[in-house]
């Protein structure tokens, strides 16, 4: 199955949180979108492995979104080597993804610096032809995704574009509730932490307002790009007043 866009996430949760709006938005344009969470999450303080499973599977059925898997990792301890590099590589020409989404080039948490890596790295590699991977016990043609793209989560980043979300972004909001374990939830007895209090949710919609300004719309997600990303015709800008 090929697939139009992958985003790849160190926990799960990660994408919903960064860049859910954008593939809602894809998602109405017709595109196939999967997403793979690197790790299980097993070392936040709230929830367990089988809850952070169903949450996902909640996520992804509000988003709409045509595949998930998990290459269980190891959540905190995981490594940019030639064994992750290559699971990597399995997914990217298993899906074929023209445009892989990622984590932020550095962030609060060690973590998310260290997946980007990761998957760009993959990206590149995944387009060597003697790099032998199998599915199936097939081997698989090289694939290379056209764009690597950062999305921004914890700090703040200056993005290299921002996409409007704004007819997704309830519907970007649920997904993320979903995690009912991880966000803030009174009814639970889990001990506080750093994305669980009130405050926390508040500051990813303050964020997508402040990105939406930034083009001239409600809301807005932005990305890093190393590569530049062009257009071919003007018609792709979103429009705004001077």
């Amino acid at each position: 199955m090929k697939l139009d866009i992958v985003a790849f996430g160190v926990h799960p949760d990660d994408v919903e949180l960064s860049c859910s709006g954008t593939l809602l938005v894809e998602i109405h344009n017709g595109k196939k979108v999967g997403i793979i969470d690197l790790t299980q999450g097993e070392l936040g303080t709230r929830g367990t492995i089988e809850t952070r499973y169903q949450e996902a599977a909640e996520a992804s059925a509000i988003l709409g979104i045509t595949i998930r898997e998990n290459l269980k990792m190891e959540d905190g301890f995981f490594r940019n080597d030639e064994i992750n590099q290559r699971k990597i590589i399995q997914i990217l020409r298993k899906y074929q993804p023209d445009i892989v989404f990622c984590n932020a080039v550095e962030d609060r948490h060690p973590d998310h610096g260290r997946s980007a890596a990761l998957v760009a790295d993959a990206c590149f590699l995944s387009g060597l032809r003697k790099i032998e991977t199998y599915f199936n016990e097939e081997v698989q043609n090289a694939w290379r995704p056209k764009y690597v793209f950062n999305y921004i989560q914890d700090r703040f980043l200056e993005p290299d574009f921002v996409i409007d979300i704004s007819a997704f972004h309830d519907q970007k909001i649920a997904a993320i509730k979903a995690y009912k374990t991880q966000f803030y939830n009174p009814d639970l007895a889990d001990p506080e932490t750093y994305i669980s209090n009130a405050g926390f949710l508040e500051s990813i919609i303050y964020r997508s307002k402040m990105m939406g300004k930034m083009i001239g719309a409600d809301y807005g997600e932005g990305f890093m790009s190393v590569k530049k990303p062009g257009w071919k015709n003007l018609d792709g800008l979103f429009l705004q007043e001077t």
